[in-house]
């Protein structure tokens, strides 16, 4: 079932505040967070209904949540070869089930540290796009 005021279940303009639908998967809908501070910042959403909890899916459906977590940081990692990336699962407010892929740089921005949710700075609608298509290229590849 979905819910009506989260942005994972409605999208449109109430997603459009942070992010940007670059694709899906048969299980996710991968979002491109507009804070890019960390390139290649993204997101990965469980999309089949609103599930605020990881231990609420099954099995099949947590492995098939967890292998496009891992298929696009996989993405991620080629099209923008960080030196690591980051995972945020973070449910207090939205509660919907999502977890943040946020690329990491030696010597770059938040280096060594736990990432910012959002500096309310955000990157161009043009490099956004960007980034969807440069994920989008490098999913399963």
């Amino acid at each position: 079932m979905k819910k009506e005021n989260c942005p994972y279940c409605q999208q449109g303009e109430f997603l459009a505040k942070f992010g940007y639908l670059a694709f899906e998967t048969e299980t996710s809908e991968v979002i491109v967070f507009k804070d890019q501070h960390h390139k290649g910042r993204a997101i990965v959403a469980y999309k089949k209904d609103h599930v605020a909890e990881i231990q609420d899916l099954s099995d099949e459906e947590r492995n098939a949540f967890m292998k496009d977590v891992a298929d696009v940081a996989k993405a991620i990692q080629k099209a923008y070869n960080p030196d690591r990336i980051n995972y945020g699962a973070y449910g207090d407010t939205l509660g919907h089930l999502h977890i943040h892929l946020v690329p990491k740089y030696k010597d770059g921005f938040e280096w060594g540290g736990t990432f910012v949710m959002n500096t309310n700075e955000y990157a161009s609608d043009e490099e956004i796009k960007e980034v969807a298509e440069a994920i989008k290229a490098n999913y399963l590849k």
